[in-house]
């Protein structure tokens, strides 16, 4: 199954993410099939950025976004255009319409993490920095809860993975363990008959 998820990258405290086409069975930080778009929660708002014909191929050619990459396209309305796509409208007019749509978005390029300007002090660079990211501390529990739904349903992947190899490794030995008692059986059952074989020698000379 094709997959359409988060690809973090960044700096340590600095997150941002690659919106990437992947194969289910690819690990977390393993190759990847394309890159579709980019989501930055740290400007204000969040910036998301679409490639939109592509996020409509991949959908249309039923790849399975996760729950944090499908909200991204809610919100960015690629997720309607998809369901108006899959009804008949034309490609071209939905792309036509959606960089329509991005052009006229207006994000400040700044992070949410302020540094100190000339003549003031860290703590007042704090301060500010405290009152620029208060309105954006409501949205990210939203955000924090995507990420970590997405690293869950990678976790429960893993889980499944792992339970299937143990079962095998169990059958595995269990085989093993059947065959070396049968081999042992057999073994003893010739070296019994050689010994009645052996007894029956000597009666015959007596």
């Amino acid at each position: 199954m094709v997959r359409i998820r988060l690809r973090r990258m960044g700096l340590k405290g600095q997150p941002s993410y690659r919106i990437v086409v992947t194969d289910q069975r690819s690990p977390r930080d393993g190759r990847f099939i394309e890159i579709i778009g980019f989501h930055n929660p740290r400007t204000e708002p969040a910036t998301d950025t679409i490639k939109e014909d592509r996020a409509l191929h991949w959908l249309n050619a039923s790849a399975q976004p996760s729950d944090a990459v499908k909200r991204i396209l809610q919100r960015t309305g690629t997720w309607a255009r998809f369901e108006r796509l899959r009804k008949g409208e034309a490609v071209e007019t939905l792309v036509a319409e959606a960089n329509t749509q991005f052009a006229e978005v207006q994000v400040s390029p700044k992070t949410r993490y302020a540094a100190p300007v000339d003549g003031q002090s860290k703590w007042k660079a704090a301060e500010r920095a405290a009152a620029v990211a208060e309105p954006a501390a409501q949205a990210a529990p939203s955000e924090a809860k995507d990420i970590v739904d997405e690293i869950k349903e990678d976790a429960q992947k893993v889980e499944a993975v792992v339970e299937e190899v143990v079962e095998d490794v169990v059958e595995a030995v269990k085989s093993g363990v059947k065959k070396a008692k049968e081999k042992v059986e057999e073994v003893v059952e010739d070296v019994v008959e050689a010994v009645e074989d052996a007894l029956d020698g000597d009666k015959d000379e007596a």
